[in-house]
């Protein structure tokens, strides 16, 4: 078992569903990342939050046995986002950003961080996320993370990033943005041959795609019934991945493929509640009767290659 880095945000959220409304509650990619990577191996965070930041919080992720001393606190407010879904929960909409601490974020690695083999920089500035590459020691896999923002403003930057990461990860749309083409296979390919073995593609509630070594993999979503709040969702799946990937100790196409099923049906309890409630509490066996619901609804019967013989037209001579 290998440790997991996870480098990202962690944030105050203020959010509105159709299911309900949390008041300033515990967010932030770096949040949601590292308390699913905790579930398999041992997770140490970088972030920043502020004087206001409840020290609830971080108790919630030392109980997770997430390390935090890489969680800096500083004089003023956390990072706080406001926004709303309504019906259609793969499009949030925001009414406010407030960087606060976090606009002056710049991670610093212990001596132990820079070993740790692999490593998640999650949703930040691909300046910041270059700049703990430069501090890594010859990580074994390093994923990464964006935002549409990024790809508009700080293109050349995000290449760069990409270029140097092992498993990118991008919504269809980012690709789409990115790659200025409409066609997800397209943008896969084209993103694979920037340099990461590894590319997924999130689709939301549509499930995943991912370019391997092994070829093209596609993955459904979980069907999630009681949908709260998919706040989180995307940085969970990635956690989640990561952290099955560190525990095993293994970046071959098989395993690839089993922690992204991990990681789609970590991904599907995040969604079940505000915040970090539900995925911080699972029950024992939980995840692996999803991950076996999830196998089994992909699962195909053997082809009956009689049937599948073209019929010749009928001559017409």
């Amino acid at each position: 078992m290998a440790k997991a880095l996870i480098v990202g945000s962690v944030a105050l959220d203020t959010i509105q569903t159709p299911h309900g409304t949390g008041e300033r509650i515990l967010g932030g990619s770096a949040s949601f990342g590292s308390v699913a990577a905790s579930y398999f191996t041992e997770v140490s965070m970088v972030g920043v939050v502020g004087t206001d930041f409840p020290g609830s919080a971080v108790e919630q992720f030392k109980a997770r046995g997430i390390d935090v001393q890489g969680l800096e606190m500083r004089e003023g407010r956390t990072f706080h986002w406001s926004g709303y879904y309504e019906y259609d929960m793969n499009q949030a909409h925001t009414n406010a950003t407030e960087l606060n601490v976090f606009a002056d974020f710049s991670p610093r690695l212990s001596a132990e961080q820079r070993k740790i083999p692999y490593v998640f920089l999650a949703n930040i500035h691909p300046q910041l996320q270059l700049d703990v590459l430069e501090q890594m020691e010859s990580p074994r896999l390093v994923a990464i993370d964006t935002m549409n923002f990024w790809i508009e403003g700080y293109k050349e930057e995000l290449t760069q990033v990409i270029q140097r990461s092992d498993f990118l990860l991008m919504n269809d749309g980012e690709a789409r943005q990115y790659c200025e083409c409409p066609n997800l296979i397209e943008c896969g390919q084209r993103l694979r041959a920037l340099g990461p073995s590894t590319v997924a593609i999130k689709k939301g509630e549509h499930g995943a795609l991912l370019f391997h070594d092994g070829g093209l993999s596609f993955f459904p979503s979980y069907p999630v019934i009681e949908l709260k709040d998919p706040t989180g969702a995307g940085d969970t799946f990635a956690g989640a991945l990561i952290g099955y990937l560190a525990r095993k100790d293994d970046t071959g196409p098989d395993n690839l493929v089993r922690a992204v099923q991990a990681g789609t049906c970590m991904a599907s309890f995040v969604v079940e509640d505000f915040s970090l409630t539900r995925v911080a509490n699972l029950g024992p066996g939980e995840l692996r009767e999803r991950v076996a619901t999830l196998r089994n609804m992909v699962r195909l019967p053997e082809p009956d290659e009689e049937a599948l013989e073209s019929r010749l037209a009928p001559s017409l001579s």
